[in-house]
């Protein structure tokens, strides 16, 4: 018996309180936890710093209600940081990610192709800055611990 999976079709995005459609999403995380070495064998972990950061893609229609949200804000640079979630449902399988305190960036605002019939993209990178940082299914990437003084002084 064959079963629905999530692919990219599956998911919805919101930046903040806005509904956006990416053409691609990324989210990376990077965690520099290490090996501990003991004389050169391995004997433990040490626990790492962490970051995460990501990529958006839309057409020129999500754009501009990212634009819009800019032109309110004053300016792309005082966009303050917004939370991102991605949620997909496929048959009885869902999946949710969350971003929290993300700093929107821009690259790649022009990459024209005279010769391409494609629909023009817009790259929009962020960085994670939040140290709510990432939830996998309503799940901290983080252990309380980590974040309970940083939560606390801000």
């Amino acid at each position: 018996m064959s079963k629905q999976r999530i692919n990219g079709k599956s998911f919805d995005f919101s930046l903040g309180d806005l509904a956006v459609h990416a053409n691609k999403f990324t989210l990376d995380i990077t965690d520099n936890t290490a090996v501990a070495k003991t004389r050169g064998v391995p004997d433990g972990y040490t626990a790492g710093d962490v970051e995460a950061s990501g990529e958006i893609e839309v057409d020129r229609a999500n754009l501009k209600l990212i634009t819009e949200a800019a032109r309110k804000a004053g300016s792309f640079r005082s966009l303050e940081p917004f939370d991102v979630t991605g949620y997909a449902q496929a048959g009885d399988d869902e999946l949710k990610v969350e971003a929290f305190g993300c700093k929107l960036t821009i690259s790649s605002l022009l990459d024209v192709d005279p010769s391409s019939a494609d629909k023009s993209v817009f790259k929009l990178p962020f960085m994670v800055t939040s140290p709510d940082f990432v939830r996998i299914d309503g799940v901290s990437y983080l252990a309380a611990e980590e974040i309970e003084s940083l939560s606390e002084s801000s």
